[in-house]
């Protein structure tokens, strides 16, 4: 894959002109995008950027994130806190996931949409108030391991870093997760999955195939 420079700014007109245009697969009313990287990659900064953009060219558009459908701290850590398996295969909520983010927007559906579910820190429920997605709007849907849940995306974003990159800058208290990663490139192949790819190992200096 032919990677190309360009910088985070033409990047993200680039993908919001293109969202304008994406029609739901499914016939429905509401496009649906990932923005798929671990969290080094920080692909909820480029969903945001790309939401911005595209509310200014008229566009409604919903960023929502993963890390606001975690399970419980007693599901995550069953097996103790450092579970790569957990990881992997268990510490998102898919099933909430479908039921109040991606059920709503099935066709003849409400776009009644719950943007977050669990507050991780507190370990309780969010209580956050449900957002109306008009027709035509966009959910920007973004966390790490997004591509191997079966979830109804019209198009993809992968945010990719190098192994390198990716344990440079990891956290020390987050290196546990790296084999997770691993293992998503081996199952996975999300660069090859992807509708687009970025490559952010310099956070200065993208490069982007799509």
């Amino acid at each position: 894959m032919r990677l190309e420079a360009i910088t985070w700014e033409r990047l993200t007109d680039t993908l919001a002109d293109r969202l304008l245009e994406l029609p739901p697969a499914d016939g429905g009313d509401w496009p649906r995008v990932a923005f798929d990287g671990a969290p080094a990659a920080r692909p909820g900064d480029l969903a945001e950027r790309v939401g911005e953009a595209l509310r200014v060219r008229g566009r409604s558009a919903l960023v929502v994130g993963t890390q606001g459908f975690l399970r419980p701290a007693s599901l995550r850590f069953e097996y103790g806190h450092e579970d790569v398996e957990a990881y992997y295969s268990g510490w998102f909520d898919t099933g909430a996931l479908w039921r109040e983010v991606f059920g709503p927007l099935d066709p003849g559906g409400t776009g009644r949409i719950l943007p977050d579910l669990w507050d991780p820190a507190a370990d309780r429920a969010t209580r956050s108030s449900y957002a109306q997605l008009p027709p035509g709007g966009l959910l920007l849907l973004h966390g790490p391991l997004l591509l191997g849940h079966w979830f109804p995306f019209d198009l993809t974003v992968h945010v990719r870093l190098s192994p390198g990159a990716l344990r440079r800058r990891t956290p020390p208290e987050d290196q546990w997760t790296l084999p997770a990663f691993e293992r998503y490139e081996a199952e996975r192949d999300p660069t090859a999955a992807a509708d687009v790819v970025v490559r952010a190992d310099d956070p200065r200096h993208p490069a982007w195939h799509g």
